[in-house]
């Protein structure tokens, strides 16, 4: 039986690329039991977006995407917490496929792949193989385990419970690659082709924007390898 969808988003002053989500969400061949906005102290419509979209609105003042998604997973009801950005653009059937990947009660996590909807169209998908390529090949060597991408991905709610204490809220992360990293080299965690979203290619201009994606990435690793250091989380995969 599929189990029951809530889906996550965080959100802070992106109220356009916001309602583009919801819209689509809104036609899912198989609808979501619940959306939970997670209003990240915005300044501009976002959290009113979501309330006329129909979506459920937690207000998380404390700045950061890491304090955001967490209070989401929290405040999440059902079975199964799936999780997109503000601008991520899912596919029709996106809602069903991560319910039918969660129906099997083995797997904790799944995670997809993603495409660059506003950048050049020559560059859009060499950007998005290489980009997401990297992530998911080094990300797997660094947690000994496959990366979680928080613009598509979802988690069992039960698997929450037990490690969301452990997640580094306060620290400036990437709190998708941090939820991987907890949950350890024995999680049960698949990479689902058909989960795959378009997203918007800002993360990837300017020298700033990649400057702040390494340093969160820098941070990310010594906070988790200061707790189990690579080698032996391998060992543990290995082992299992």
């Amino acid at each position: 039986m599929r189990p029951t969808i809530s889906v996550v988003i965080p959100v802070r002053d992106d109220a356009e690329e916001l309602r583009c989500c919801l819209a689509l969400l809104a036609e899912q061949s198989l609808p979501p039991d619940e959306i939970v906005v997670v209003d990240n102290g915005s300044t501009d419509r976002s959290a009113q977006v979501a309330r006329d979209a129909g979506a459920r609105v937690v207000e998380e003042p404390r700045p950061g995407i890491p304090y955001a998604a967490a209070a989401g997973y929290d405040a999440a009801t059902q079975e199964v917490i799936a999780r997109l950005d503000a601008d991520s653009r899912p596919g029709p059937d996106w809602v069903r496929v991560v319910a039918d990947a969660m129906a099997d009660p083995g797997i904790d996590a799944i995670t997809g792949p993603g495409r660059f909807h506003d950048l050049h169209p020559m560059v859009r998908h060499p950007a998005a193989a290489l980009y997401l390529g990297l992530y998911f090949a080094l990300g797997g060597l660094a947690i000994a385990n496959v990366p979680l991408w928080g613009s598509s991905m979802a988690i069992r709610a039960s698997v929450w419970r037990r490690v969301g204490a452990k997640v580094h809220r306060h620290l400036d992360v990437h709190d998708d690659m941090d939820l991987g990293f907890v949950l350890g080299p024995r999680a049960r965690i698949r990479f689902i082709t058909r989960l795959r979203v378009d997203v918007s290619g800002r993360s990837l201009r300017g020298r700033t924007q990649l400057r702040r994606r390494m340093r969160r990435a820098v941070v990310t690793l010594r906070a988790n390898w200061r707790i189990t250091p690579p080698w032996t989380r391998w060992r543990r995969r290995i082992c299992r």
